[in-house]
């Protein structure tokens, strides 16, 4: 199984290569703005369509690439599905789409060369640890993210979900009701509050059903969502905390009867 991460790369850009890059950005968002005009009057997110109609025009007027332009019809379509009931309009420095033809890594992963307006950019990076070692021999869609006066790459790939591990022992948990849990290694989580608010939600709810007014059968709902809610929140920080220590201990969790001790729900 392969999941999607999403990379950050920040851009280390001299003020000319900035500069270049952020025309770059409002070039191709006008025709984003222009394109979806069109795109609307039509009716139409289909990119096939779209590309027939305008891909010359686009070119002529914008002096956007190939792929750039390409890239650009699709990010129109894309936003134009979102909701059919709004004209899309795109900011000037909103992310631009990249692939691997427009941008490509040079001398390892220590620089990005980028296709702006008016020719290639090569532009230096840092890539924190944890991102540059998913980086490595994988590449994927990007975006060009301008924020807070930085120049970043998003760079999306395609990433293994972790090899199984084999556990080099097991981590028994027993379930209970006043111990929600017991492990086997002697480790109880309680389940006191949960029997003392279960306590005092049932009176609630009797109450309420007594009563038998709309406010009463109001109130009766919002009381289903909050015991709900309580409920899986105790047995996520309780499952959580379980995993974590089995993870921990490189052990595989396994559900089973530990004996009269871990039982306590039983008398």
């Amino acid at each position: 199984m392969r999941v999607k991460l999403v990379a950050t790369v920040k851009l280390l850009t001299t003020a000319q290569d900035k500069a270049r890059l952020l025309a770059t950005m409002v070039r191709v968002n006008e025709a984003c703005t222009w394109l979806a005009e069109r795109a609307f009057e039509l009716q139409s997110a289909d990119k096939l369509r779209l590309q027939k109609l305008y891909y010359r025009e686009l070119r002529e007027t914008f002096g956007t690439s190939a792929q750039h332009t390409v890239r650009l019809i699709s990010k129109v379509c894309e936003a134009y599905k979102r909701d059919r009931s709004k004209l899309p309009v795109f900011r000037p420095h909103g992310a631009v789409p990249y692939d691997e033809r427009l941008y490509s890594f040079k001398n390892g992963l220590d620089r990005v060369s980028f296709l702006a307006i008016d020719g290639r950019v090569l532009v230096p990076c840092t890539i924190g640890d944890y991102h540059r070692a998913r980086l490595d021999g994988a590449r994927g869609q990007a975006d060009l993210v301008y924020r807070k006066d930085k120049l970043y790459l998003f760079v999306t790939v395609d990433v293994p979900d972790g090899e199984p591990a084999e556990p080099m022992d097991w981590l028994g948990v027993d379930l209970g009701i006043r111990n929600l849990a017991f492990d086997s290694d002697g480790e109880s989580h309680s389940g006191e509050p949960t029997l003392a608010a279960r306590s005092r939600i049932a009176n609630l709810r009797t109450g309420l059903q007594r009563a038998g007014t709309k406010s009463a059968k109001r109130r009766l709902v919002k009381l289903r969502r909050r015991e709900a809610g309580f409920y899986a929140h105790t047995n996520h920080v309780i499952s959580k905390h379980i995993v974590r220590k089995a993870k921990d201990t490189k052990r595989g969790i396994a559900i089973e009867d530990l004996g009269g001790h871990s039982r306590t729900d039983n008398g």
